[in-house]
């Protein structure tokens, strides 16, 4: 995170000469993706669920940009519908809107969603309409390769697992001089399953010993049989790749349970949601692809506070600035709202994000020098602290 938003906007604005726009999230247009008098641009994520604060943020963001984007004029002559649908934090969710925005709305691109097995589920409906989908936070490496071919239409803007996995293992073994650790994740999440195994790599490969690897199912709410297993292991800390919900309420009973060393969670689990459970997360640690608390973004979190009544800024609505940063770019590089051009355009383009110079690989469509941070929650002051930035390649 480099720039306040304003200044970030108002470069790019200057360089790209964007245009009038108008947000209708929801609505459709009755024009094409080309040829109409609007672009129209999707979104896609979480509104509803375990991961809601992290897809409303997306979708508010983006709101606000586009806002931000119309008083300052026009992309490409034209006005930019935003149309916005809930995933439910649903796989198949995610499929049945990936077609809607591609057959139905004839988006140009897709921005979102915001979970990794949610943009791997969708890669069918890219390659078959052909449109390009910019990930903000899907870190399985799933989402742009697999079996080591290139997901044509599969962009993302945040570093992968394995790079996460080495944040993690580097912090725990290097920074907080750890050699034992636990691992408690959801064994059907690709999310967790990837930067588990990537953590456990790294962690390992260092002298580290894994105690404990104790695995529920998503629904769970009773972890107290894993939480005894890892607590008879005597961890140093405890490895939860896993989402903020979940997150809470594993600390709750481990702390019932007289469990008191730190866990660290990877990025599904910063939230401005962990401070109603301040207590029993105090001092334990979250990974970020940016700092939440940087002054550098201060004036991106106050305009959306002042926006949404006083809302928090989540991680996801930094990486989907930066998401839309990049779409304008890879427009206006294209000429058009032609979707193969507009796909084509992102590995061409390069925009200062709010987590720094975002610059597209052709070669596996995911950011290139990535770094990630891990910042300590403070539970007293509902507040989070910046420890140390590690980098992610």
């Amino acid at each position: 995170m480099r720039k306040s938003m304003k200044k970030l906007i108002a470069l790019t604005l200057a360089c790209l000469m964007l245009a009038t726009l108008f947000v209708g999230c929801g609505k459709k247009d009755d024009g094409g993706s080309s040829g109409g008098d609007t672009i129209k641009l999707g979104w896609m994520g979480s509104l509803t669920g375990d991961q809601a604060a992290y897809g409303t943020c997306e979708s508010q963001t983006l709101k606000m940009m586009v806002e931000d984007l119309n008083a300052n004029g026009g992309l490409l002559g034209k006005q930019v519908e935003l149309i916005c649908y809930d995933t439910k934090g649903d796989a198949q969710e995610a499929v049945n809107v990936a077609k809607r925005l591609c057959a139905q709305d004839q988006v140009c691109a897709i921005i979102g969603p915001n979970a990794s097995g949610q943009c791997i589920a969708i890669q069918s409906v890219l390659d078959q309409y052909k449109i390009s989908d910019m990930s903000t936070v899907a870190t399985n490496e799933k989402v742009t390769m697999q079996d080591g071919q290139l997901k044509e239409y599969n962009f993302r803007v945040c570093f992968l697992d394995p790079q996460q996995g080495k944040i993690a293992g580097s912090f725990v073994y290097d920074n907080l001089g750890f050699d034992k650790a636990a691992i408690l994740y959801d064994v059907n999440d690709d999310y967790a399953l990837g930067l588990k195994d990537n953590f456990v790599k790294v962690f390992e490969s260092k002298g580290g010993t894994i105690v404990a690897e104790e695995g529920y199912t998503a629904g769970d709410t009773d972890f107290t049989a894993q939480l005894t297993k890892i607590k008879e292991a005597q961890p140093q800390i405890i490895f939860t790749p896993i989402f903020y919900q979940d997150f809470i309420m594993i600390h709750k009973q481990a702390r019932t349970l007289g469990i008191e060393v730190p866990m660290l969670g990877g990025d599904g689990c910063a939230s401005e949601v962990l401070f109603d459970a301040a207590d029993a997360v105090d001092g334990s640690y979250v990974i970020n692809h940016v700092s939440l608390v940087d002054p550098a973004g201060d004036a991106f979190r106050k305009e959306y506070a002042e926006k949404y009544n006083g809302a928090k800024m989540e991680l996801n609505g930094y990486m989907a600035h930066d998401a839309f940063l990049l779409w304008c770019a890879a427009v206006e590089k294209a000429g058009s709202d032609d979707p193969q051009a507009i796909a084509d355009a992102y590995s061409q383009v390069e925009v200062e994000g709010m987590a720094g110079k975002i610059k597209i690989s052709a070669e596996d469509h995911n950011p290139v020098g990535k770094s990630g941070c891990v910042e300590r929650i403070d539970g007293k002051n509902k507040t989070y602290v910046f420890e140390t930035y590690i980098a992610a390649d």
